[in-house]
């Protein structure tokens, strides 16, 4: 692992606009996910064949660049391509209920599990590509206001007097939950104290997280609009609103930390079995964990899964991890849902009794 990076000097002070919940939800719902024909000018839409896409906000930028990438291989040569971005959950449910799909990526596997029990993506579907099909990933990360002005380095200093948060919500999104099993898993041992990871959660929520966006991608615009100190997210949003520091208003420039303990993201992807032309499903998937692919990944602020690429890569995230946590440490997922974000999970009720007060 690499040393933790020096954050670079403020250049303004940081400023905070005074924005009430509903404009900011206004405004993410205007800059949110999406979908678009035309990625950097590039038309995808064109041709013979066609692939929908349905995935979370997320990566969107990085399908603006592999999917002409891919267009340009001979195994996608003449397939057009139709997107839906979106929160995670919200988008498996589009599809559990018919939406035209022929691709999807989640941000986590739960959310591919809800189509298996619809019937629309089969059993082995983990086995039908490398890596358990996770074409890419990410870790948690603290994206600051720039020069870090309330030195937020670690999980406890979330908890300080006056900061507050910005995540989104785990019922409809996947970012939310990577974003609480971090804490949790440090806090916990990973998992061997649940009560202690909970508690950390609770006072979290509680006493730090004032607005909750409906997917990582929201979450961000509501930072960039001034809300809160502390936005926790995917590593690769906070590469990406860090690029844009050189065009962006001196009160919405960004720097992020990589707390020493954090929490592996793994964003599966999956073809969906009433897919029209599922060879041209199965193309597109094996394009996106291809060494061209994968270099494209990591250029766009994802971690990429090839090793070789990932050490070729490896100075475009910088950082020092000590301790990266998993789902599998806390059980797998079957467990994770069940005990924490289910409809009796623990971190259920931590949000349903602050919706209640």
């Amino acid at each position: 692992m690499q040393p933790n990076r020096p954050l670079r000097p403020a250049a303004a002070r940081r400023g905070l606009l005074a924005l009430t919940l509903t404009a900011v939800l206004a405004l993410v719902t205007a800059c949110g996910g999406g979908s678009t024909d035309e990625p950097g000018g590039r038309d995808i839409s064109s041709g013979d064949r066609r692939l929908n896409l349905v995935a979370y906000a997320v990566p969107k930028p990085g399908y603006d660049v592999l999917i002409p990438a891919f267009r340009d291989t001979p195994e996608g040569r003449g397939i057009g391509f139709s997107q839906s971005y979106g929160a995670s959950g919200d988008q498996s449910r589009k599809v559990a209920r018919g939406l035209p799909t022929d691709v999807v990526n989640f941000s986590v596997a739960p959310d591919v599990t809800r189509l298996v029990k619809a019937g629309v993506v089969d059993d082995d579907w983990e086995s039908q590509a490398p890596n358990r099909s996770v074409p890419f990933g990410s870790v948690v990360a603290f994206v600051v206001r720039e020069g870090n002005p309330k030195n937020i380095r670690t999980w406890a200093d979330l908890l300080k007097p006056g900061i507050t948060v910005v995540t989104p919500n785990p019922g409809s999104s996947g970012s939310a939950k990577w974003n609480l099993l971090a804490p949790y898993a440090a806090e916990s041992a990973g998992g061997k104290d649940p009560e202690a990871g909970l508690a950390y959660v609770r006072k979290l929520v509680r006493d730090h997280v004032r607005v909750l966006p409906k997917s990582g991608r929201e979450a961000t615009s509501a930072f960039e609009q001034g809300q809160g100190d502390v936005l926790i997210s995917y590593e690769n949003e906070a590469i990406m609103l860090e690029r844009h520091n050189d065009t962006a208003r001196a009160n919405q420039r960004v720097d992020y930390v990589v707390p020493a303990q954090t929490f592996k993201i793994e964003n599966p992807v999956a073809i969906v079995n009433t897919s029209e032309d599922r060879s041209a499903a199965k193309s597109f998937v094996d394009y996106l964990f291809t060494p061209p692919a994968q270099r494209l990944w990591a250029e766009s602020g994802f971690r990429p899964v090839l090793p070789e690429v990932a050490a070729a890569t490896a100075d475009l995230f910088p950082g020092r991890i000590d301790r990266l946590w998993t789902v599998d440490d806390l059980g797998g997922w079957d467990t994770v849902d069940k005990e924490l974000f289910g409809k009796s999970g623990a971190i259920t009720a931590i949000y349903d009794e602050e919706a209640g007060k």
